[in-house]
């Protein structure tokens, strides 16, 4: 019995020794491999998880609204004065920038050259006003044919100088009535 007593004690002391070899066998090995790559977020959340701190002493509400207060105060003075600071940087900035030449008006009346139009007169029933077509023949951008269209519109004719069947040079204007836009200019060729 005594044998058998000693036989499991030494098996049980190889085994000890054994663990204790095959744990100091890993634990060299273990800073030879790199250690699993963790993400920072990942990494911050394991430090803080390992941390052990103290608990604070428990406050009143009171005690817990007046720090937030004084937390807030603090952050506030520092604001103001970052922001005094990138003030004062931005008004030297605008002062060494050289002022800009005036911009013209938003609505001041732009002064191109007014359109002009070439046409036949179809009506010129009315007094003081003519109706001129205007055909328009250009090439289709795609399928590159003539296409023919043609338009309509009321020109001012003070002296009813027109005639149906001419050809005219009408010229933008100003609004002269509720659908005249266009002013004679002259009379190209009379019909026959």
């Amino acid at each position: 019995m005594a044998e058998t007593e000693g036989n499991e004690d030494e098996q049980a002391g190889q085994e000890a020794s054994s663990g204790t070899e095959s744990v100091a066998a890993s634990a060299p090995a273990s800073p030879a491999e790199p250690e699993e790559q963790l993400a920072p977020k990942e990494r911050r959340r394991k430090q803080r998880s390992k941390h052990v701190g103290k608990a604070r002493a428990q406050r009143t509400p009171e005690e817990r609204h007046a720090e937030r207060v004084e937390i807030r105060r603090a952050k506030a003075v520092k604001r103001r004065a970052r922001r005094l600071q990138e003030r004062a940087k931005a008004s030297e900035r605008r002062a060494s920038v050289p002022p800009a030449a005036e911009l013209p008006p938003v609505h001041e009346p732009k002064r191109g050259a007014p359109k002009e139009r070439q046409g036949i007169v179809v009506s010129s029933k009315a007094d003081k006003t003519i109706t001129v077509r205007i055909d328009v023949a250009r090439q289709h951008r795609r399928y590159e044919k003539i296409v023919r269209s043609s338009s309509t519109l009321h020109a001012h004719d003070e002296g009813n100088d027109a005639n149906e069947g001419d050809l005219v040079r009408v010229i933008e204007s100003r609004p002269l009535s509720r659908t005249k836009r266009w002013r004679l200019v002259d009379v190209l060729e009379r019909a026959r």
